[in-house]
């Protein structure tokens, strides 16, 4: 049994806190992290003050106009209270549920680590979609997706992938990318996720 360790008020606080530290470090005003993500310049405002639960879908596109990867949206003022051993206890992982599907992402990394890799557990509902826009990064995102439980389907680069209990496959985090959970149970698996910086950067 899934239990979430966080209310949703929390979360929100927390994805709240990072996109504004991200943003104020990328010298971005929030015009123009709305030009580039495509996001409304008032949903960036509701994001930004913790008054509003956005999806799984505009988090990537705030992760993409970033340049990070989904799972640092959920990282803030990790040093106040993480300990020093390079473990993530099972107790202390945080989960999130998107409100549009329902489906859970877990972050099992430890957080104070300086590694980069990214290691995410997701519980996708059945008949559940996803479809992540992930233009515009100056960085490049590495995805390998193992799947532990029951059928996915995983569409990049304009053809779908079909995985069953065991299959991984491995992908670059870019343009259009859908998730779809075609059967009647849920499925569970697990992102592997790593950032390597681009040498042309956008101007």
């Amino acid at each position: 049994m899934s239990i979430m360790l966080d209310t949703t008020v929390d979360v929100n606080q927390r994805i709240a806190a990072t996109v504004r530290r991200l943003r104020a470090a990328a010298g971005l005003s929030l015009d123009a992290l709305a030009a580039r993500t495509g996001v409304s310049r008032s949903m960036l405002s509701l994001v930004e003050r913790a008054e509003c639960s956005p999806t799984a879908v505009i988090l990537e596109k705030l992760a993409a106009g970033l340049n990070v990867t989904l799972a640092t949206l959920f990282e803030a003022d990790v040093e106040s209270h993480v300990s020093s051993e390079p473990i993530q206890r099972r107790a202390s992982q945080e989960e999130w549920r998107d409100p549009e599907t329902g489906y859970v992402r877990r972050n099992l990394s430890p957080r104070h680590v300086e590694q980069p890799l990214q290691l995410v557990e997701i519980e996708f509902p059945a008949k559940a979609r996803v479809v992540f826009e992930s233009h515009g990064r100056e960085v490049t995102i590495y995805q390998q997706v193992v799947l532990l439980e029951g059928t996915i389907e995983i569409t990049f680069a304009n053809q779908c992938h079909r995985l069953k209990a065991g299959d991984c496959l491995a992908m670059k985090v870019e343009g259009t990318n859908v998730f779809e959970n075609p059967a009647r149970k849920p499925a569970r698996y697990l992102v592997a996720s790593v950032t390597e910086v681009n040498s042309r950067r956008r101007t």
